[in-house]
């Protein structure tokens, strides 16, 4: 008779968004009685949370997927979840014969109950719904909203996770208020379109009151936002977010084009005179406002001509933190059949060069930052050495700043004060002060 308690994990794969679902069926799993383990191996069950928005993705899912099929213990029972099984749930069943449960978003819950059922677990289980986190107990992630009603064409979310539904306020202010007095010290408010939080609730985008709601919290040091979407990105939300020495000064807000017909063809809400007024509003407001944003090349019928305009606008509106990559036709969305394909060469010549223009800008952004100090977050202490993240870093995304000098008795999730003695395109170093 077994007596020692099931074990189970999760493989997360995909954005941070992705993350808090696994985070919430981590918990119910343990909600359920189950150890939870890093070690796969071991396990009588594992989730893969996978991803499912562009083709390198769905393939690195494929392949967690294969790789815990074929290192699993025997009995164990193999669940495969999130993005990837929904949009493709019935060629999953088809083509996967390893898996022993598929399961799309949402329902975590229902999950877990399919994984009980396969190991004949019986009996109610009263689950909480809270998060185990997978971030360091300093830092994590707050899911102010899920699925999006943007609808651009070259985007499989809506199809995948639906609308937009925001979380009410008072249930955001109280998740946080929650993980604060767990230890957390920094929360990065994401969303597939944070600032338009709120819009279906209370009949406008709600993202600036609800970050001072969220400011207020006592325990909490950084309040943090990703993933903004540029029409709702307004002065009334940058003059909010500069008003609070809590709230960091930066945001993510990926525009992917500034050619106005390549922007109509996205069906990307707003205009490009919208992106560069609220681009140069930051930039007068506070030098010091870190910008990060996507751009895409290739969409079908990109001409020589509409890139350059966006190569040219990213020159003379420079941003911080860019990331680039090229049209990939997903099925079910307009932009896959749109006639104009970009063969694959050009598009990749168009993301490279991009990218080196952009490693030029961001090592002159960083080294304006040489012989200025900082208040920075530790992640990592190695030998009198900290990998320390500043405001202008974002967790997961963005470089380090190495800082030497770092006396005995500081750990990670402390914070210090740094001098910045130089800089590189994406690190840089620093003395303790």
């Amino acid at each position: 008779m077994r007596t020692e308690r099931l074990r189970a994990g999760v493989i997360s794969l995909g954005c941070s968004k992705n993350r808090v679902d696994s985070e919430k069926i981590l918990a119910c799993l343990r909600d359920a009685g189950f150890e939870i383990t890093n070690d796969e191996t071991r396990a009588d069950a594992v989730v893969v949370n996978t991803c499912g928005f562009i083709e390198p993705a769905k393939q690195e899912s494929i392949n967690a997927i294969l790789e815990a099929a074929r290192s699993r213990k025997p009995g164990c029972v193999l669940a495969v979840a999130g993005c990837l099984s929904q949009r493709y749930l019935k060629e999953l069943s088809e083509e996967l014969p390893e898996a022993d449960i598929l399961h799309g978003v949402g329902d975590h819950e229902g999950l877990v109950e399919k994984i009980r059922q396969k190991l004949g677990q019986t009996g109610a289980v009263r689950y909480c719904g809270s998060r185990v986190l997978t971030t360091p107990a300093y830092s994590a992630y707050l899911r102010i909203a899920d699925g999006c009603d943007n609808r651009c064409t070259y985007c499989a979310i809506p199809l995948i996770r639906g609308g937009r539904r925001s979380v009410l306020a008072d249930e955001l202010v109280n998740e946080a208020r929650s993980l604060a007095q767990r230890g957390v010290k920094e929360i990065t408010l994401i969303a597939q379109d944070t600032s338009a939080y709120g819009l279906e609730l209370y009949g406008r985008p709600s993202l600036a009151e609800l970050l001072g709601k969220i400011a207020a919290i006592d325990e909490l040091h950084w309040v943090r936002v990703l993933y903004a979407y540029p029409n709702t990105v307004d002065e009334r939300l940058v003059d909010a977010m500069l008003g609070s020495e809590k709230i960091v000064k930066y945001i993510d807000m990926p525009i992917q084009h500034i050619d106005p017909q390549i922007l109509s063809r996205m069906n990307r809400h707003g205009s490009a005179e919208h992106i560069r007024r609220i681009v140069d509003y930051i930039r007068r407001a506070s030098p010091e406002f870190i910008l990060r944003t996507t751009v895409m090349t290739g969409f079908p019928g990109e001409t020589e001509e509409q890139f350059d305009r966006l190569a040219e606008f990213l020159r003379e509106h420079p941003f911080d933190r860019l990331g680039a990559f090229a049209f990939s036709p997903e099925d079910g969305t307009a932009a896959a059949d749109f006639p104009g394909r970009i063969d694959e060469d050009t598009a990749k010549r168009r993301l490279d060069a991009i990218m080196r223009a952009q490693r030029e800008i961001s090592r002159r952004r960083n080294e304006r930052r040489v012989g200025r100090e900082y208040e920075a977050l530790i992640e990592d202490i190695t030998n009198g050495v900290a990998l320390c993240r500043s405001y202008a870093e974002a967790p997961e995304v963005d470089g380090k700043i190495a800082v030497s000098g770092v006396p005995e008795g500081t750990s990670p999730g402390d914070f210090i004060r740094t001098r910045i003695v130089a800089a590189g395109a994406y690190d840089l170093k620093g003395v303790y002060l």
